[in-house]
């Protein structure tokens, strides 16, 4: 098989060529390695190799709908026992933090047959929407190299999108499947709260806000893989049903004739990009001539206060980050980037009563969320609200890092929260991103499909946000606009460096 070749299929017609004997594991596994090798230099998008381990598995007999098919995890939370995890921290990076098991999406990744021979960048803890740790270097999008792939899934974007694997290891807190997959030219579904285990070292991570999936190329791995990764796991606090059939069976339906409400205005009451317009236009002409009903309409939230709420649960899941790194590393704090600093900082000035009670908001937007549901079958709203950013474009400015290291040496986060500074620096990031953090807050399901492109020629997605368990309907829909507006052989030529 030649390169030409391997990338015109996805990941299911991979591994159908397997079972039917026409290539090899082991010819799969040398051509994603070739193409690796072309565009790594330049994209930055693996950061460490697992070649030993991927040739042993290229010779085993394994099962699974995607037996024989290479595949990348994120270096963040999809711990692979034996292999460092670095999480974008220089710390962990150079204390080579090898942990002794694999988590269990890992273990499930495993078990649909994929063969793992790599781990892919993310910014420091997954903490921003594009991808330029220190530790490691920026990732750049093979669209415009100029430009970022976005985060915190960017180095798995920028690999698929560069037609390294057909799909690969993601995971979304705060928009890191769907975000990267907008930038990329990606599908990305973000299932459900508890639908993909989280354990066993992180079950429910930020109140089962963060949940582990793929971005792929083609919508049909996506719901092949949450087949393979979706169910129970041991010790966790619920037990969802799953659809009778599946979720790759449910493609096989088309859906049915939608209400779908449209947000076309920032959460955060700060203008929205032409090209966020664009995509949206792209996406609801092509949703009426399927036959969908459009109308203007979103859920009663304020979206000022929702992603306060949001950056309250990740300033404290940092400081849970930062202390907990230098507990087992002994690091010091010259190891940790200073926005990553700041925002652990900030997190330790939380009082109880003050986290709690934000937390506690989370039931406000979950039951507005389904009053808007009650009314719609889904929420539509552009997933970036910029198209995607020059590398280095989202840094924090000088002015604002000679602010903060004062700050950080006094005693408590106070002073930095009354400063205004961490605020200022938490509108400059969500500015781009303020529509994904709804669907974690509230644990519903989400996905970025990708319709639009830039005069620029630089992806722009459209998310949908479903009802609870709406993941076979939201599949349904992408494969319907799949079809239509087909994306899969849109393939982008890479400048080198």
């Amino acid at each position: 098989m030649k390169y030409s070749e391997y990338v015109q299929h996805d990941g299911l017609g991979l591994a159908r060529l397997v079972a039917e004997r026409q290539v090899q594991p082991s010819e799969l596994l040398a051509l994603a390695r070739e193409r690796l090798d072309q565009v790594n230099p330049t994209l930055n998008a693996v950061i460490r190799r697992m070649d030993t381990i991927a040739d042993a598995r290229a010779t085993e007999q394994v099962d699974g709908a995607f037996a024989g098919v290479p595949f990348l995890i994120k270096d963040l939370f999809q711990d692979y026992a034996g292999v460092p995890s670095s999480n974008g921290n220089a710390a962990l990076k150079r204390a080579g933090d090898t942990p002794k098991a694999h988590a269990e999406i890992t273990r499930r990744f495993i078990a649909s047959g994929v063969n793992i021979f790599g781990k892919t960048n993310t910014p420091e803890f997954g903490s921003k929407g594009v991808t330029e740790p220190q530790a490691f270097g920026a990732t750049r999008n093979p669209w415009n190299t100029d430009h970022t792939p976005g985060g915190s899934s960017g180095g798995s974007a920028a690999a698929v999108a560069a037609g390294v694997v057909p799909m690969a290891g993601a995971n979304d807190g705060g928009g890191s499947i769907r975000i990267p997959a907008a930038c990329c030219g990606l599908f990305g579904l973000k299932p459900g709260r508890a639908r993909v285990p989280g354990g066993p070292a992180r079950s429910d991570l930020m109140h089962g806000a963060a949940v582990d999936h793929v971005v792929s190329r083609s919508v049909r791995d996506s719901a092949a893989m949450l087949d393979a990764i979706a169910g129970y796991e041991k010790g966790a606090i619920v037990r969802l049903s799953e659809p009778e059939a599946g979720y790759l069976a449910a493609l096989d339906t088309p859906p049915p004739k939608l209400r779908i409400g449209v947000l076309d205005t920032s959460p955060l009451d700060i203008p929205l990009h032409e090209q966020a317009h664009a995509a949206l236009n792209t996406t609801t002409t092509l949703l009426e001539s399927l036959g969908h009903r459009i109308e203007r309409a979103a859920p009663a939230i304020d979206g000022l206060q929702l992603g306060r709420d949001f950056l309250s649960m990740w300033f404290v899941q940092m400081a849970m980050q930062v202390d907990d790194v230098r507990k087992r590393t002994g690091a010091s704090v010259d190891e940790f980037e200073l926005d990553t600093r700041a925002m652990a900082h900030v997190g330790r000035a939380f009082s109880a009563t003050e986290y709690v009670t934000a937390f506690e908001r989370w039931r406000g937007y979950r039951h507005a969320l389904a009053e808007f549901h009650a009314e719609y079958d889904l929420l539509l709203t552009p997933t970036l609200a910029n198209p995607p950013s020059r590398i280095g474009e989202s840094a924090t400015p000088r002015w604002q890092q000679i602010a903060l290291r004062p700050l950080l040496r006094l005693p408590s986060g106070r002073a930095l929260i009354r400063s205004g500074i961490v605020e200022q620096i938490a509108r400059d990031n969500l500015k781009h991103v303020p529509f994904t953090q709804l669907a974690n807050l509230t644990g519903v399901p989400a996905m970025s499909v990708p319709l639009h492109m830039t005069p620029n020629g630089l992806p722009m997605g459209s998310q949908f946000v479903g009802a609870p368990s709406s993941e076979p309907l939201l599949l349904q829909l992408a494969a319907q606009l799949e079809d239509a507006a087909p994306w899969f052989d849109r393939l982008p030529t890479i400048e080198s460096r």
